[in-house]
């Protein structure tokens, strides 16, 4: 039931896989009794679907007593209880409790280094995930180190070919580029790249990823027509690979738009933005996160055309949706709150404006 279950959330068929979760959580506990750690793999499961969703406080209980059937059956330094606790800090990651994170993910590099050795590809994933999370924070300098641990561990212990090791390239040039040292990002993404398509082939949703990250970097350059064909190809692998209404597909369609965007090319983004949000909405449903990303950025098209009217209904959905999805004071929903205020200065509502403004700044400062 799991092999089944797991395959349809691959799919996005997240209410099919669910069932399947729920039903095979059911016998394990009937079959084992409630803290056997087989029934700690559903509950796992099922809350990783939840987190797909972003369905987050349905997901963390569940994460919480898989966490603990773990420790108690296999004992708190067992390479499982490592995976359990990468997986609730991924969960507060995605909602930026930083510092609920931050322990766990450092106790599961402490597990997997003591349990696998300090050579371990798995204790690499592990010091990636602290990169990410310091990166996210801006932490570039704690960030650093790490991510270059982990791709020496790839190497030695995957080969230079690997595409685990190009996972890590990519990471390290990320980095890069959000420090603005493009100079250094582009080589590792370009390593990574040839990796990609020299070993998992031309049609791969890693080589797609692979090329957005180079037309990323292109783009944060203002170098437009180099970043242009590899958005595009991104789209076609990612169709053609994953289907043309799944979430890959809806992600690559916003970096074209993006890239139109900012070259003041309206027309070009406008159906671009259109389509990710319908794909987005199907595969993620009307609640997601993603989903006020996307409106966020069909918003801000309006509103630099001037469309105020477009654009309102858009900026008061994306906050809607992050403020239940994400918390009142997670940062998405402040730069939510200060997009609206901005429109409603626009249209010469600065009482309104000044009230969201405030908001934007208390989150802002409660987390400095």
């Amino acid at each position: 039931l799991n092999s089944v279950a797991s395959l349809y959330n691959a799919q996005g068929r997240y209410a099919e896989a669910e069932s399947l979760y729920q039903h095979a959580r059911a016998i394990a506990e009937k079959a084992l009794g409630p803290e056997h750690p087989e029934v700690a793999r559903s509950l796992n499961d099922l809350a990783t679907l939840y987190h797909a969703q972003a369905g987050y406080a349905d997901a963390e209980p569940l994460y919480k007593r898989a966490l603990a059937i773990w420790e108690k059956a296999l004992g708190p330094d067992h390479p499982d209880v490592g995976t359990s606790l990468n997986n609730l800090a991924a969960l507060y990651k995605a909602q930026a409790r930083y510092a609920e994170a931050e322990p766990l993910y450092k106790r599961a590099i402490a597990i997997d280094e003591k349990a696998l050795g300090p050579d371990h590809p798995r204790l690499a994933t592990g010091l990636n995930n602290l990169a990410l999370l310091y990166n996210a924070e801006g932490r570039y300098i704690e960030a650093e180190p790490l991510l270059e641990r982990a791709l020496a561990i790839k190497e030695k212990a995957l080969g230079p070919e690997h595409p685990g090791f190009a996972n890590s390239l990519s990471g390290l040039g990320d980095l890069y580029r959000n420090q603005g040292r493009y100079a250094d990002a582009e080589p590792l993404y370009e390593r990574a790249l040839a990796i990609y398509e020299a070993v998992l082939g031309s049609e791969h949703p890693s080589l797609a990823a692979g090329l957005s990250n180079l037309a990323e970097l292109y783009r944060s350059q203002a170098r437009y027509a180099e970043a242009e064909p590899l958005y595009k190809r991104a789209i076609l692998i990612n169709e053609r690979s994953l289907g043309p209404e799944h979430p890959g597909v809806g992600l690559s369609l916003n970096n074209l738009a993006s890239l139109y965007h900012a070259q003041g090319l309206y027309a070009e983004a406008e159906p671009l933005y259109k389509r990710a949000i319908l794909i987005d909405e199907k595969a993620l449903g009307p609640d997601h996160p993603g989903i006020a990303t996307d409106l966020n950025n069909l918003a801000a098209l309006y509103d630099d055309q001037g469309r105020f009217g477009d654009a309102e209904p858009l900026y008061k959905r994306a906050l809607a949706i992050n403020e239940k999805a994400l918390g009142p004071d997670h940062p998405n929903v402040a730069t939510a709150l200060a997009n609206y205020a901005a429109l409603l200065r626009a249209t010469n509502r600065s009482d309104e404006a000044e009230n969201l403004e405030a908001r934007a700044e208390a989150i802002r400062a409660r987390r400095r």
